[in-house]
């Protein structure tokens, strides 16, 4: 079964009474905009994303809310903004601090929208908030007041359940500064029942300076915010949350889902809602931070893979497996044979996972339009995108062995296009190629005797057929190497060496068999 439909058999188990009554099911995720988001945040979008689209497919009503967080504070800044303008923005709050653009309404929103556009492109449509928004209306006030007023029982949840040991006088609580509007340096010293009373401490952290300042004010309708556990639990409560995931590193034993799940059933009597922990989405082996501007944003590998591609990337792998995504490397024409695996299972109807997992990578809108396309591999249109002198829809037409469609013409049009993407951004040497048409390179001068006789046999094969067959002509020189009993790595890279001037190329009988014919036999008589 494929893992997001065995989630799905979990929840109708776990929610049996609320579905049998039609009250929809409350799915939540969020993103704190720090800065760029990188594309290992999409992962949870993607998991509680197909988690509302399958309830929806089995007719179960369900809300998909997604927080742009943006009450929460800077405390570092991305390597890519301007260190002198912001520094002096560190420990405000998203939504207090200035667009680097100057031109967005704040901070968050500059960074947050990207996101916003990105989730939509791939094909979900959550319903879009601001925790600002919520925090400012007063819905958080009844919460805010039980928190402080319990601050001794959420104080002894963190210390059980995390081994936090919080100070006497600590309030699980930080107040915008009246004065300076850092909330990073307050510290509440005492609660009346209607306001707190807080101080704006100059070293209360190492990377920012409070300003000093003594006052007394509200703690409702945006004047503060709790902290991010207890604030997580509110949540749950103030939305009725039933499923919302967290990645590995919250879900760990007294990690933040923990703490949030125990403040949440003792303090706000809400039942924590379905947890689906999560592995980290690795770029290049690294897990990434928006606020540090590591690893490749959202943004950027968006635009490297068409919207079922991005899904499929993800929804490939089950939620507690890594995804490591090389996008200099060469998951990008892996994860593309991967899929069109998929689809052939797909479009066979073979039972089993496969098949679902390929449907579900389509947006919903689509999946009843699903057609039966030629789907050439990723590498050779990558290749082909790079020959100027051939015509791409010939080519493919000649792997087809029939005419093409116009959905086989769509499919090589899109492929071109998002290869092209990729080898002008990140596709590793490997994968550049350009043919060496006016001269021979100067590495295909030095071949040895058993290189130049390999080539020989080639010529003598190529001169002997009317026209190439890119799989009869494979055939053709493995028969060769063998004859020879030459290494491959002796005669593949004095194939690729003659005509690319590098060792390594796509596959070798497809290869030379969309040459001009003139040309490849004119090269292999000079090299040898």
């Amino acid at each position: 079964m494929f893992w997001a439909d065995r989630l799905i058999k979990e929840i109708k188990e776990k929610y049996k009474k609320k579905i049998d009554f039609k009250k929809p099911l409350i799915i939540r995720d969020e993103k704190t905009a720090s800065g760029r988001v990188h594309v290992g945040s999409l992962r949870g979008v993607v998991i509680h994303g197909i988690i509302s689209e399958i309830l929806k497919e089995k007719g179960i009503t369900n809300s998909f809310l997604f927080e742009i967080n943006d009450f929460d504070l800077l405390d570092n800044l991305p390597a890519y903004l301007d260190e002198k303008k912001f520094t002096p923005y560190l420990g405000r709050l998203l939504y207090l601090t200035p667009s680097p653009d100057g031109k967005a309404k704040n901070y968050a929103e500059y960074f947050g929208q990207e996101f916003v556009n990105v989730i939509k492109e791939i094909g979900f449509s959550p319903e879009f908030y601001r925790s600002s928004e919520i925090y400012k209306s007063g819905k958080f006030n009844d919460l805010i007041r039980i928190a402080i007023e319990r601050t001794d029982d959420i104080r002894e949840i963190y210390r059980r359940v995390s081994g936090s040991v919080k100070e006497k006088d600590w309030y699980p609580f930080n107040v915008v500064c009246e004065k300076c509007q850092k909330i990073a340096t307050t510290r509440v010293t005492s609660f009346d029942g209607e306001e707190v009373e807080y101080v704006c401490e100059k070293d209360a952290v190492e990377w920012t300076k409070g300003c000093g300042f003594k006052g007394k004010i509200s703690p409702f309708n945006g004047n503060g915010k709790l902290p991010w556990k207890v604030e997580w639990a509110a949540k749950f409560k103030l939305f009725g949350v039933d499923i919302e995931g967290a990645g590995k590193d919250h879900s760990t034993k007294g990690g933040a889902r923990e703490v949030a799940d125990a403040i949440s059933r003792e303090i706000f009597g809400y039942e924590p809602p379905f947890n689906i922990p999560y592995e980290f989405f690795h770029v290049a082996g690294r897990k990434m931070s928006s606020s540090k501007g590591a690893g490749s944003s959202a943004r950027e590998i968006a635009d490297l893979l068409p919207p079922e591609l991005f899904r499929f990337l993800i929804l490939h792998k089950e939620p507690k497996k890594v995804i490591d995504f090389v996008p200099d490397g060469d998951t990008v024409p892996v994860i593309y044979d991967l899929y069109d695996k998929m689809a052939d299972f797909y479009f066979k109807k073979a039972e089993g996972d496969y098949g679902r997992l390929f449907y579900l990578s389509h947006l919903p809108e689509e999946r009843d339009k699903i057609k039966e396309r030629f789907l050439p591999r990723f590498s050779q249109i990558a290749f082909l995108a790079q020959m100027p002198h051939l015509n791409t829809e010939e080519e493919v037409e000649k792997m087809k062995g029939s005419g093409l469609t116009a959905d086989d013409k769509k499919e090589i049009s899109l492929r071109s296009r998002y290869a092209l993407n990729w080898i002008n951004a990140y596709a590793p040497e490997d994968y550049k190629y350009e043919l060496q048409e006016k001269e021979i390179p100067v590495a295909a001068k030095k071949f040895n005797p058993k290189q130049k006789e390999a080539l020989k046999e080639i010529l003598a094969y190529v001169k002997s057929q009317k026209s190439l067959d890119g799989q009869a002509l494979h055939t053709k020189i493995h028969e060769i190497k063998k004859q020879l009993e030459i290494e491959p790595r002796e005669l593949f890279s004095a194939i690729y060496l003659s005509f690319l001037g590098k060792e390594s190329g796509p596959k070798a009988g497809w290869f030379l068999s969309i040459l001009d014919k003139k040309f490849l036999e004119k090269r292999l008589s000079e090299v040898i």
